[in-house]
């Protein structure tokens, strides 16, 4: 599998067959990522994801991409909330590789990721980083291409120390 960094709006995406969404357990949109997905991909997200609801930390479900489109699917990865279960990077590793298993299972090849719970879930950007390269570098999957996208310039370098750092390691 190929790793790419980008900076951007993961909402903007076109070029991947899903986008993931750093989901609350009740599938329903928020704020940061997962507002602004909702947002884009229209009523139909909801309507969708509500009824697979609720959806367990550490796992994650998919719904069609709506009006993302060409974008195929929406993978709702429910990670953990730092602020009330504390830093958990086995939570937060299984978020990611639930994503990655949920892709596998509708055929996707190429998924773009947020930087999960690190926003009002307050998961330390640092060690999220981390976690989220070797938790993708780990998976079984078919997906041959993952796109990490970072909103913000700080997100950016965190994911490309951890990168550079999973490279020393490999």
């Amino acid at each position: 599998m190929r790793v790419e960094l980008v900076q951007g709006d993961i909402t903007t995406m076109r070029d991947v067959d899903a986008v993931v969404t750093a989901a609350n357990s009740r599938l329903r949109g928020g704020s940061g990522v997962n507002g602004a997905v909702h947002a884009a991909a229209g009523p139909r997200l909801l309507e969708a994801s509500t009824m697979l609801a609720p959806c367990p930390v550490g796992q994650a479900v998919v719904t069609p991409g709506f009006d993302l489109a060409p974008v195929s699917w929406v993978v709702h990865a429910v990670g953990p909330d730092a602020r009330r279960v504390g830093v958990r990077p086995d939570l937060l590793a299984a978020a990611y590789q639930a994503a990655l298993a949920r892709a596998d299972e509708v055929g996707a090849q190429s998924v773009a990721f947020p930087s999960i719970s690190t926003g009002v879930y307050g998961y330390p950007e640092d060690e999220a980083a981390q976690v989220s390269v070797t938790a993708v570098r780990a998976a079984q999957t078919q997906v041959e291409l993952v796109r990490l996208i970072a909103y913000s310039e700080c997100s950016l370098r965190l994911w490309q120390a951890a990168l550079a750092d999973d490279e020393e390691v490999r």
